[in-house]
């Protein structure tokens, strides 16, 4: 990657298949002693990939449809949400897979409609109110980014973050201009996307004054607290921009440091279930945050938790990689199955959207009566029913 970055090396067809084969989940940076940022430097090839137009026509129309229309603008990933959503409740997503019709054309492609979220009846930004303000004394004022996939179809994991929020005596601020994070477009090479839809972020939560700024997807929230780097030289917003990063923390690294809500009931309504955790990547490896949400899960006295062997190894998500690489995630997919049938839980719980769509992909391939949810979702019903 140095060799090509400083044109020692010429940018062939394998250097560009073995940057985007990786799956960009991190864990080198966590192996490595020298502390060497992988992830920046796989990120960097691509964009160099994509600027130098070393990318395929098909390629580039992929990217261009989803990372620079659809993703880059709430309209269109509206008019898209609204368009899936009526194919999924048409009949025909059922029938296509009852019938198993596309296994006629391609088995991959029968195989890849599993992996598609279902989108939600009402996106989450909808749902919730600009601002939403306890009734009660606020210890905390804080934001929160309503995302893109999150919105229209985890809605209901964005609401549950939120009460989850409100139930810690906190003041929730959403800025109704927020955009996407800009981390689909950074990892797949579209930098410049990304250092824009940066900068609105950056000015949609620069002038609150917060406490932090929660995060409920790992692959987000990640992004956010590199905006001091990816805006570094930009004169204008590096000093905001840093100045936000450091605000940036995940549900489970904000509930850790301000200790979690329990009462006497807490937990009965899932008592003596066995419930074990899984990594998402840009959790573990790129935020360093792993043992907060271990310890959350602890706090709840009527379960039982189980440590998943291998619980920070990809479970094959990472972004849209189970979708461009198939084969290779599902590998990585079945070991995660293995692993899970070896501890026998009741309940799953992650912190990642891509994760949770992979292993209940897996989950339903292989059989399991298994309940997997996010973390705010599985605090909510904790704290808060």
């Amino acid at each position: 990657m140095k060799a090509v970055a400083e044109g020692d090396l010429e940018i062939t067809q394998g250097f560009i298949e073995e940057m985007n084969f990786c799956l960009d989940c991190q864990a080198c940076e966590t192996a490595c002693p020298a502390g060497v940022k992988y992830g920046a430097l796989v990120e960097s090839a691509r964009a160099q990939i994509s600027q130098e137009g070393r990318e395929n026509w098909q390629t580039k129309i992929v990217k261009w449809i989803f990372l620079r229309k659809t993703f880059e603008n709430r309209k269109w990933l509206a008019i898209a949400a609204q368009l899936m959503r009526y194919y999924q409740r048409s009949g025909l997503d059922w029938f296509l897979k009852k019938t198993k019709l596309l296994r006629i054309f391609s088995k991959r492609l029968h195989e890849i409609q599993y992996l598609a979220p279902r989108i939600a009846s009402i996106p989450s930004r909808k749902k919730l109110a600009e601002r939403s303000v306890l009734s009660r004394k606020q210890r905390f004022r804080v934001g929160f980014l309503t995302g893109c996939i999150m919105d229209v179809a985890f809605s209901d994991v964005n609401v549950d973050t939120v009460e989850l929020l409100l139930q810690h005596d906190c003041e929730v601020l959403i800025p109704p201009l927020q955009c996407c994070c800009g981390s689909l477009h950074a990892h797949n090479g579209d930098m410049e996307t990304a250092r824009r839809l940066a900068r609105q972020n950056v000015e949609c939560f620069g002038d609150l004054e917060l406490d932090a700024i929660v995060m409920n997807s790992a692959g987000c929230g990640a992004f956010m607290k590199e905006y001091a780097s990816v805006l570094s030289d930009d004169a204008k917003y590096a000093a905001p921009a840093a100045h936000m990063s450091k605000k940036v923390k995940d549900i489970s690294e904000f509930l850790f440091e301000i200790g979690l809500k329990l009462n006497a009931s807490s937990g009965a309504q899932i008592k003596s279930q066995r419930v074990t955790y899984h990594d998402p990547c840009h959790l573990a490896h790129s935020q360093k945050v792993s043992e907060q949400p271990r310890q959350l899960i602890k706090m709840i006295p009527t379960i039982e938790y189980v440590e998943l062997p291998e619980a920070n190894w990809c479970c094959g998500s990472a972004g849209v990689y189970n979708i461009t690489h198939y084969e290779a995630a599902t590998e990585l997919l079945d070991r995660k199955m293995k692993n899970i049938r070896k501890v026998n839980p009741d309940i799953i719980v992650t912190g990642n959207p891509g994760c949770l769509l992979q292993l209940q992909y897996g989950l339903s391939r292989e059989g399991m009566d298994v309940e997997i949810l996010h973390l705010a979702t599985f605090l909510r019903r904790i704290c808060c029913e």
